[in-house]
């Protein structure tokens, strides 16, 4: 049996065939046996190739998404620990130092506070009780802002090394538990007796934020360690502070051990003297930007080769856009579930079936306005997307007239 073990296209055979299992109805617990033994002696970056190679050949990323659990059954005792440490990422301000300083604050968060407010709440679910589970849950929502570092800054520089299939499937469970967590806030905030119920809803959402940590630190990390450079990290870490950290901050601004090679800087004189001339006027380089950062907007175009090309940076940011971004497909921007919603626009853009999408959500406390347009030429062809973003809860509360400026 050793023989086909070891066997490159066995593997990939019998992990194919786990997935249809799970896909039919099997449990972790009926699969995860013959998966431990699969996976004997390899790597989690071969594993994860394993699951690249379905993907690539038309396996949805859904069906993959179906082993995490299985992963985090299994892993604990599986991998092989090939990943050496690396000083690089142990020093302060390394984004994965940082990321590895947030999922230790997140377990502190789960053991500490979220799970004895559970043991208080299951025994007396007096009010107080209630809030105060309520409270660290919400605490527990920062996880977002480790999420989205991780989908929207860590995630591009992986798929420039054509690893996507992996970061699909992890993106994926990150929304669903983004989803379990809101809906315990819902039960808890609603909450009328049914305490069985709420108590499930949090111990699930522990569970998965714990499974996640460890596919993050077994998997992810050291696989993208195996794979970037201290150049990418840099520009990782530099643009992390665009979204923010969870519960915790950077140790320190981390130094590589060489210089990083730096983005060339644009040579100021020749910008300064760069004009863009329209049919309806002309406007220097520098004027135009400005001017375009100016718009209490955000403004995002997607060429024709559904690539993200440009976005605006004014001071009111209503998502978080890092310079990563640029040059990233518009599909691996968006969480794998939303991918559908993505294609049939743009390719209905592409086509001329349409020309505008509108769309509008609750954010915090900002309504927010998403319209999407199609952008052509004077011929009518197809040059790309137009996103237009903006918070219109302040336009909603405008009433009667305003002629004067204010004083």
């Amino acid at each position: 049996m050793s023989e086909f073990i070891n066997n490159r296209e066995y593997r990939q055979k019998v992990l194919k065939e786990l997935i249809m299992e799970l896909h039919d109805g099997k449990t972790v617990d009926e699969v995860k046996d013959r998966f431990d033994k699969l996976i004997q002696g390899i790597s989690a970056s071969e594993i994860s190739q394993m699951e690249q190679n379905l993907i690539m050949e038309g396996l949805p990323v859904e069906e993959v998404q179906r082993l995490c659990d299985v992963h985090a059954a299994v892993f604990k005792g599986s991998i092989e620990d090939i990943h050496k440490p690396q000083e690089a990422h142990e020093m302060p301000g390394h984004p994965i130092h940082t990321f590895r300083l947030e999922n230790r604050a997140l377990e502190r968060l789960m053991e500490y506070s979220i799970l004895p407010a559970l043991e208080n709440f299951e025994k007396d679910d007096s009010n107080e009780n209630v809030q105060m589970l309520l409270q660290h849950i919400q605490k527990l929502m920062e996880i977002d802002k480790h999420f989205s570092r991780k989908e929207n800054i860590l995630f591009p520089y992986l798929e420039k090394y054509d690893i996507t299939g992996p970061p699909k499937v992890m993106w994926g469970v990150d929304d669903e538990i983004r989803a379990d967590i809101k809906e315990c806030i819902y039960k808890i905030t609603g909450y009328n007796g049914n305490r069985e119920e709420v108590a499930e809803a949090v111990r699930n959402v522990v569970h998965r934020v714990k499974e996640m940590i460890f596919k993050e630190e077994n998997i992810l990390f050291p696989m993208s360690l195996e794979t970037l450079t201290e150049d990418e990290w840099k520009k990782i870490e530099r643009d992390s502070e665009e979204i923010g950290y969870c519960l915790v901050h950077p140790a320190g601004e981390w130094k590589p051990s060489r210089k990083p090679v730096n983005e060339p800087e644009p040579d100021q004189s020749s910008v300064e003297k760069g004009v863009v001339k329209f049919d309806s006027g002309v406007m220097s380089v520098t004027e135009l930007e400005a001017m375009l950062n100016t718009m209490p907007v955000d403004i995002t175009f997607i060429d024709k080769d559904d690539v993200v090309r440009y976005f605006t940076q004014g001071k009111e940011r209503i998502f978080h856009r890092p310079k990563s971004v640029i040059g990233r497909t518009v599909q691996n921007c968006h969480p794998p579930a939303s991918v559908h919603i993505v294609n049939k626009m743009v390719e209905d853009f592409r086509s001329g079936k349409k020309d505008s999408e509108d769309f509008w959500i609750q954010k915090g406390d900002m309504f927010v306005y998403i319209r999407y347009f199609a952008v052509r030429d004077k011929n009518g062809e197809y040059l790309g997307t137009m996103e237009f973003t903006q918070n219109i809860k302040p336009l909603q509360a405008l009433t009667g007239e305003k002629r004067l400026a204010d004083d």
